[in-house]
């Protein structure tokens, strides 16, 4: 279990967890669509915790979109946003191809240990929320807490990791109603 009240810092996937992913990746602004409850979920744990995404962004690595185009994504991100009166405090990610041996990639956890850094953190003072194997082994990997949610790839992660112990909801709509 999470001793919430221990929580200082909420990190965030992207692509399936803030806003809807696809096989065939996010490329542009028009794609950039949130998860329903979302953007109102961030809002509310913006009330008692820092919030960081850490997301891999190979499509930039792969040529489906450049670094300008992140930006628009993540820009349109945070309008959407501050029309909840949300906001996040820091983003990281990834812009290398899977192969390419970076320290950043996840389940590695350079861009963890780069958000416990900014946040002056330990790493059991942050949870990661996350849809895919690699943010659970990302999690791990930091010895942080970690929450699956069943949206984005959830549902195929939850087989993936059968047997393991962590924490599973629906959505971080959901997990915002349950934290309280």
């Amino acid at each position: 279990m999470i001793d919430w009240d221990n929580i200082k810092a909420i990190v965030l996937d992207r692509d399936g967890v803030i806003n809807h992913d696809s096989d065939a990746y996010i490329k542009s602004t028009d794609e950039w669509i949130p998860i329903a409850g979302s953007l109102a979920a961030i809002e509310k744990l913006n009330q008692k915790y820092k919030i960081a995404v850490a997301t891999n962004q190979s499509g930039i690595g792969r040529g489906y979109y450049d670094e300008s185009v992140l930006t628009s994504m993540h820009q349109k991100m945070s309008h959407l946003l501050s029309e909840k009166g949300g906001h996040i405090d820091h983003i990281e990610y990834c812009p290398h191809l899977p192969d390419a041996g970076c320290e950043c990639r996840k389940p590695n956890t350079l861009m963890l240990e780069k958000i416990a850094e900014k946040f002056d953190l330990d790493p059991t003072e942050m949870v990661f929320i996350g849809d895919s194997k690699s943010d659970y082994e990302c999690a791990k990997n930091f010895d942080c807490h970690f929450v699956l949610l069943l949206t984005g790839k959830g549902l195929n992660t939850l087989e993936k990791l059968a047997g393991k112990k962590i924490v599973v909801e629906k959505s971080l709509a959901a997990l915002v109603t349950s934290i309280g």
